[in-house]
């Protein structure tokens, strides 16, 4: 679902692929203080259980962890407060119409800076069930492993 931007992500929550079926993905710019971004820069954040909520009209994630810069002060950022998210109106009013369907949840892929900003893939998604997850499981092993005969096969002629 996601386009590929040829960005490479700063952070990346590796582990929404393997939980989620991703529906819709939106790119969103992010609101930060200073020491966060520099602790972004450096790579140091975790989006492990970070989630979106829309509140008043306005997109904020909760439970992204960035962690204090190393050379920040007294003026250093709380690593865990919520932080706004920066879309279109249009988008924002699509994500609450799609969030009160029973199901769907906002959860962050990964941050990226494009152009000195800070991004992040924000994206519409179901949970997976149990069964789901060894499916994919599954099918990714059958690849593989064709992958594995059809090389093997080349060398063998």
């Amino acid at each position: 679902m996601g386009k590929k931007t040829g960005i490479k992500p700063v952070v990346d929550n590796r582990k929404a692929r393997h939980n989620y079926h991703i529906k819709e993905a939106f790119e969103a710019g992010m609101v930060l203080k200073g020491t966060e971004v520099k602790s972004l820069r450096m790579g140091k954040g975790n989006l492990q259980d970070a989630y979106a909520v829309v509140k008043g009209g306005e997109v904020w994630v909760n439970n992204f962890h960035i962690s204090p810069y190393d050379k920040g002060n007294l003026f250093n950022h709380e690593p865990l407060r919520p932080k706004k998210l920066l879309l279109h109106k249009r988008e924002i009013n699509r994500l609450i119409g799609l969030q009160q369907e029973k199901g769907y949840t906002l959860i962050p892929l990964k941050i990226y800076f494009k152009n000195g900003m800070a991004k992040m893939d924000l994206a519409v998604a179901v949970g997976k069930k149990l069964y789901d997850k060894r499916e994919d499981i599954a099918s990714r092993d059958a690849k593989r492993d064709m992958e594995r005969a059809v090389k093997e096969r080349g060398r063998s002629s």
